[in-house]
């Protein structure tokens, strides 16, 4: 299991936010526009902002700037300079977002899995990705592309070959998934208690599944004198937004219409 790193929460507020899976792109305005307007208007009072992975669709570097990943970047650094912090964890599309951009952001690169105080408990974060244990090939394919002298050698190409490479990965993604069982491509629950137990914690945040939920685990040995655990399954941004909000009475995932554009 990854290092943990314990996040400690700095900022003054009665909730802290957690979102996941945006997949913001060029051809989806609409999701940048709940965003954007997201971030103006349900921020403020917050300790802290996690996007726990996939905030882009795809990333091929740092070097790679846009239209849509600065207006992104200046929204989020307007977040974090009105005292609100800001958190990134990479996800299986945008897991080459580096400190360069995380900086323009504003904001601080988070280990998978990571473990904070919020509100009065201990809780884990994941994309939710290395979870999917009975999916071998996209494991095989997650070790690859997570090792520093593939993403060296990557990020050592033009620009142009990267976007080649990137797309192939996609289509090729896409077509391996519609032959795959639905069941395969969720996390795996032993995978779950298994960090669980390692970070020492009974509530668990992810998102990667697009399987917005709570669910309620028993498990056999127990967890701080608990028998019961968390799992709180982020929404993706496809047909409407998702946020997951808690304060010192509990917490609240729900969600909201995408604005048109």
């Amino acid at each position: 299991m990854a290092a943990q790193k314990k996040q400690q929460e700095q900022a003054d507020g009665s909730r802290t936010l957690f979102i996941s899976d945006l997949h913001l792109d060029s051809k989806t305005p609409s999701v940048t526009a709940t965003l954007l307007d997201f971030l103006k208007r349900k921020t403020d009072d917050c300790r802290g902002l996690y996007i726990l992975g996939d905030l882009f669709e795809a990333w091929v570097g740092d070097d790679d700037t846009s239209e849509l990943s600065d207006k992104v970047a200046a929204a989020l650094s307007e977040v974090a300079d009105s005292g609100t912090p800001v958190y990134l964890m990479h996800g299986n599309r945008d897991f080459l977002i580096g400190e360069d951009y995380a900086r323009r952001c504003g904001a601080e690169l988070l280990p998978d899995p990571t473990v904070i105080d919020c509100h009065g408990q201990r809780v884990a974060l994941s994309h939710g990705d290395s979870l999917c244990t009975r999916d071998h090939a996209y494991m095989e394919f997650r070790a690859q592309v997570r090792d520093p002298q593939w993403q060296q050698h990557f990020l050592s190409k033009s620009l142009m070959e990267r976007y080649m490479i990137a797309q192939q990965v996609r289509e090729q993604s896409q077509e391996s998934n519609s032959y795959k069982a639905s069941d395969i491509m969720d996390v795996t629950p032993a995978e779950v208690v298994k960090l669980l137990e390692s970070v020492k914690v009974n509530t668990l945040i992810h998102g990667h599944t697009h399987r917005p939920a709570v669910h309620t685990i028993t498990l056999e040995k127990p967890i701080n004198r608990s028998r019961s655990a968390t799992r709180i399954v982020l929404g993706d941004w496809h047909q409407r937004g998702w946020v997951l909000e808690f304060t010192d009475d509990g917490y609240d995932l729900r969600n909201f219409p995408l604005i048109e554009v």
